[in-house]
């Protein structure tokens, strides 16, 4: 048996174990031992390429009868007007555990296939309902804004031969299109643990040196073809705190940029002016402080804590040339290397964040810290629930409540903005913090909520006989809806809600609930029934209609 295969074995048994009642009901079957491991299989690939908790990733399989070839399905955030699907296709073989089995024509064709009927809303398609939502949902999203599409095959063996990919090539897809293999050896180096970086960096020139309250900083000119050796050398365990990682040149103005001004002869000296460099790092330095320039630097525990996007495109870029081009041994990176003491926990999560939060990213891990959090976490658990502030690997228990659940159900249900809970979560830890986690927020209002949404939620996985077709799309609104009933019953304003009426507010949740959530049905039939021509208009039509602000016109005042 391949080590590397073994590992994945191991990982894959144990998450059928421990997802399986999960995976059943995802699937809508019950799973003999091997199917449970097949599909556990998609989950851990895409808990590794996209760094999904358990729960993400069984709610984005499709796995099931009309398929079409895609086991599971993501869909990021809107940016910019862009965003990504990245679909997956698991092939997990159970009988050959050697690594060496090859990945099948048939399924790459159909993932071919899969591509061109999402990127053409007039193609036919036969999907089970569970990839009919999100691909009419997706549709709606091309209709108004720029897709990239990332297909992810996994297996646990080798990748498709080069006949397979000259098929893939002759669809002439456009640069958005991707077609990736994930395989075994690439799962377990995402699993195991970086070890600490150790290395001598080469700077240029005269450097500055100092002391800074038990911390010190070197700051020097940094070759770019000693940055790309760095990233040749070590690879993704320099970017292990590094919030995001490689975003790839498609789509990415930044990143093309930086490889347009490496590439051209003109501007390649230029490089230490257009960027704004990178910031690292580490344990400990030392030098040779009597030298008075061209430093080597000596380094332990490194990472690169921002400029992760300079330092893969150097790599990439340089890797792509024949031979040094002219003028590279002048082409130089700002660098920071900051030397911070081991205590320094709070002060390196400030220092990402400062280095970080100039771009719009996910910005959950960065406020985890924020004195709100911690605020929120200790009025929660006085509740009898857990507010997860950070990241946590495992799946979350019933009691325990994330801070991106939180904030989509919080924006959702007490601010009045459904249509920005789902697509828009990259703004809820930035531009929409304040509103989202403001001062008057407590723990009582943030649970209730949770509970609201979860229920919606829940009738969106499993919806009832009979159910609107436009259900799916609708829970967020539903939330908010069930939130101005409860209050109603609970007979005071939104600013009332805490600790001292918890109790009441939780009971009324799970004994007026599901009436609550009919009546919000009804509610947005009538107001659907305004906006739209017809209730048949397509299901992404109906998508659209829940992304959209007039939708408030039709329904109650706030």
């Amino acid at each position: 048996m391949d080590v590397n295969v073994g590992i994945v074995d191991q990982q894959v048994r144990a998450l059928a174990l421990r997802l399986k009642s999960q995976l059943d009901d995802a699937v809508g079957v019950h799973l003999d031992d091997t199917a449970a491991r097949s599909v556990a299989f998609v989950v851990l690939c895409q808990k590794v390429m996209l760094g999904l908790t358990d729960d993400e990733a069984v709610e984005a399989l499709t796995e099931g009868g009309g398929d079409f070839g895609v086991d599971a399905v993501d869909v990021s955030d809107i940016s910019d007007g862009s965003f990504t699907v990245t679909l997956f296709q698991g092939k997990y073989h159970h009988a050959n555990l050697e690594g060496t089995r090859g990945f099948e024509q048939n399924a790459v064709l159909k993932a071919v296939q899969a591509v061109r009927m999402l990127l053409r809303p007039d193609a036919p398609d036969n999907l089970n309902p569970r990839l009919q939502v999100r691909v009419e949902e997706i549709r709606s999203l091309i209709a108004e804004n720029i897709p990239r599409v990332r297909f992810v095959l996994c297996s646990n063996g080798q990748r498709w031969a080069s006949d397979v990919q000259a098929l893939i090539d002759r669809e002439r897809f456009p640069d958005s299109v991707r077609f990736e293999h994930l395989d075994h050896d690439d799962i377990v180096r995402v699993l195991q643990k970086p070890a600490s970086v150790k290395d001598t960096l080469h700077f240029a020139g005269r450097s500055i040196v100092e002391d800074l309250n038990y911390s010190r900083v070197f700051i020097g000119k940094l070759p770019v073809a000693e940055l790309a050796r760095l990233m040749d050398a070590h690879g993704d365990r320099l970017l292990d705190r590094n919030i995001r990682r490689f975003l790839g040149f498609e789509g990415n103005r930044v990143n093309l940029n930086i490889q347009q001004t490496l590439r051209s002869d003109a501007d390649r000296t230029n490089f230490f002016f257009y960027n704004n460099g990178i910031t690292l790092t580490c344990d400990r330095f030392e030098f040779n402080a009597l030298q008075p320039e061209n430093h080597a630097v000596r380094v332990d525990g490194l990472q690169i804590i921002n400029g992760g996007q300079t330092s893969r495109t150097v790599q990439l870029t340089l890797a792509a040339f024949a031979a040094p081009p002219a003028g590279l041994e002048h082409t130089f990176v700002l660098a920071r290397l900051y030397q911070l003491p081991a205590e320094a926990g709070p002060q390196g999560q400030r220092i990402t964040w400062a280095t970080n939060s100039q771009s719009l990213v996910d910005l959950k891990d960065l406020r985890s810290n924020d004195d709100r959090q911690k605020a929120l976490e200790l009025s929660v658990r006085d509740l009898g629930f857990e507010y997860r502030r950070q990241r946590a690997e495992k799946a979350l228990a019933r009691n325990e409540i994330s801070t991106g659940t939180a904030a989509e159900a919080v924006l959702s249900v007490w601010c009045r903005m459904p249509h920005r809970a789902r697509f828009r979560s990259i703004q809820h830890f930035d531009e929409l913090y304040d509103t989202i986690f403001s001062p008057d927020l407590n723990g009582a209002q943030l649970v209730v909520a949770v509970l609201l949404l979860r229920l919606a939620e829940n009738k969106r996985r499993n919806p009832p006989a009979g159910s609107p077709d436009w259900m799916p799309y609708a829970s967020y609104f539903a939330a908010w809806l069930m939130g101005k009933s409860l209050l109603a019953d609970l007979k005071v304003p939104l600013g009332r809600l805490d600790h001292r009426n918890f109790d009441a507010a939780r009971q009324l949740v799970e004994t007026r609930g599901e009436a609550y959530f009919q009546a919000a049905l009804e509610t947005l039939g009538d107001a659907l029934g305004k906006v739209l021509p017809s209730l048949h208009v397509g299901l992404h039509k109906l998508s659209a209609t829940f992304r959209r602000v007039d939708l408030f016109d039709f329904l109650p005042d706030p």
